[in-house]
């Protein structure tokens, strides 16, 4: 199941997933949208709002009565960048807090699974390696609240590989995509079926996977 799969890396994740043969949920807030992107991929369809505590349990619960959960991916997101209180919320509400709200919905069902795995898309925005890296592009990008609620999600990673240890738990920098996240340009990134593949890489972990690890196109990327 992927959160905020209807465009974007979550969609194109999807897709790549189908493609290998795996049963893909589609998790998105909008129905409309997300049946579309369902039906247009061969996936399913579930309404998922991250931020909505009875809408998660309402998704884990038909999703395991559909037969299961193996893979989540936390995928859900949001960018806004005006400096106040509400829109900080929403973005730690979204970005970090979801994280929350899906895992410990989903633990339950995952646990049934002979390889459960976990992948939380965070970014290098919140790695404070790459902020204190004058090589890495994060180091010069101010992204004071996106950033701040992607290093709670890496810790989130951290802390979760460390206390469910049967369930494996990473975290992926996806790299700087062509999407319309934060309601920005980003045409100057790539494409996003690049940026999908390092997801679907630690979506797809066999039982001697790695957990608790950040990487960005497979390599290591410093909390």
């Amino acid at each position: 199941m992927i959160t905020g799969a209807n465009k974007g890396l979550g969609k194109e994740t999807a897709r790549q997933l189908v493609a290998l043969g795996h049963t893909v949920w589609i998790g998105a807030r909008d129905e409309a949208r997300g049946r579309a992107a369902a039906d247009e991929l061969g996936a399913r369809f579930v309404q998922l709002d991250v931020t909505d505590d009875d809408s998660v349990s309402a998704a884990l619960d038909l999703v395991d009565k559909e037969g299961g959960l193996d893979v989540l991916v936390n995928n859900a997101g949001i960018a806004l960048w005006a400096l106040n209180g509400p829109e900080a919320l929403q973005v730690f509400d979204t970005n970090a807090v979801g994280v929350v709200r899906v895992t410990e919905a989903a633990l339950p069902v995952l646990r049934r699974s002979a390889n459960p795995v976990v992948v939380n898309i965070s970014s290098a925005l919140g790695s404070f390696a790459a902020n204190h890296d004058p090589a890495k592009p994060a180091s010069h990008v101010s992204a004071i609240v996106y950033g701040a609620s992607k290093s709670a999600v890496s810790m989130l990673t951290v802390q979760y590989a460390r206390a469910v240890p049967e369930v494996k738990f990473n975290a992926v920098e996806p790299g700087y995509t062509d999407t319309g996240l934060g309601g920005m340009d980003n045409s100057a990134g790539r494409p996003v079926e690049v940026s999908a593949g390092s997801v679907v890489q630690l979506a797809v972990i066999g039982p001697d996977g790695p957990t608790g690890t950040f990487t960005e196109d497979g390599l290591t990327l410093g909390w």
